[in-house]
């Protein structure tokens, strides 16, 4: 089965962390059939000059916000068109989703999905590592579980400082149960058909909680999910983690998912009680005791 790598990128991405992270794609054991990376907005000219290193020649696709699923097909195919592509037949297609403007993550990843051609998709950050078995042993898993739509894997977590903690996250039936409270895969490893994301409604715009809100999503609709226990990512651990995590609006969003999850019947009474009252703690804490509490809760799985 075709493979599609996709990646996000904004302006204020690292490029030497960019680079180490396409360096991670582009060495796979299992290579991607096409990488389709969004720029999110314009770019800082070391970002360009980072992409250009891997291919000077890539199939650019402009886009906009208001783009839809039959728009971002017609402005590929008129891409595909108007593209003299040469160079190592042997190496991944690039294909480039270019925004004028910065739509923010769950935008450009839904037109990534639009764009990508193959089957399975497998995510991956701009700023993190893979293992150069990632896509062979998760592709290997795929096809001897057809049942499976959705596949992570556990992370190894790093930090500027050399801390490195491995972060797990259940498998099999235990992963449906922790689904209710917490986001039930580890969003850069994740490989998943095409077909299970468009039917659960894509990626939506939904700041700071996009992989949640679409998971939430699929699993009402019976998509299946699974973890391998083996870490397929090396997964920085930026400075702002924790401040992204809190604050009034990410809370609003939160509790808003919350509700969305008891319409559609993941979470019971009780454990919707439960489950805002966990948020509430966890969104409005000082930074300091809201860092406590994920240090906390990220030994547990490791």
């Amino acid at each position: 089965m075709n493979i599609t790598c996709l990646i996000s990128v904004y302006a204020k991405a690292n490029p030497a962390h960019l680079s180490e992270a396409l360096e991670s794609i582009y060495g796979q054991t299992r290579k991607p059939d096409e990488i389709v990376l969004i720029e999110d907005g314009p770019l800082t000219d070391e970002l360009y000059e980072t992409i250009n290193a891997f291919d000077a020649d890539p199939l650019v696709v402009e886009l906009t916000a208001e783009d839809d699923a039959e728009s971002i097909q017609e402005a590929l195919e008129l891409a595909q068109r108007d593209a003299r592509r040469e160079g190592d037949a042997a190496a991944p297609k690039l294909i480039i989703g270019r925004f004028a403007t910065n739509v923010l993550l769950g935008r450009a990843l839904a037109a990534g999905v639009h764009l990508s051609s193959g089957p399975l998709i497998a995510r991956m950050d701009a700023d993190d590592i893979s293992y150069s078995h990632r896509f062979a042993t998760q592709l290997e898993y795929l096809e001897s579980h057809e049942d499976v739509d959705v596949l992570g894997s556990a992370i190894e977590e790093f930090d500027e400082e050399g801390n490195v903690r491995i972060k797990r996250i259940p498998t099999g039936e235990s992963l449906y149960a922790y689904a209710k409270y917490r986001c039930p895969v580890n969003h850069m490893t994740v490989m998943m058909r095409k077909e299970a994301v468009l039917a659960a409604g894509n990626y939506h715009h939904y700041p700071g909680l996009e992989d949640y809100e679409l998971w939430s999503r699929a699993l009402a609709k019976g998509v299946a999910f699974d973890n391998l226990e083996e870490p397929l990512v090396r997964a920085r651990l930026g400075t702002n983690f924790y401040d992204r995590r809190g604050g009034t609006d990410y809370g609003k969003r939160y509790m808003a998912l919350r509700r969305q999850q008891r319409k559609d019947g993941l979470l019971s009474a009780s454990e919707y009680l439960k489950a805002r009252i966990a948020t509430a703690i966890m969104v409005y804490s000082p930074a300091g005791l809201r860092r406590f509490i994920y240090t906390i809760l990220r030994r547990e799985r490791s």
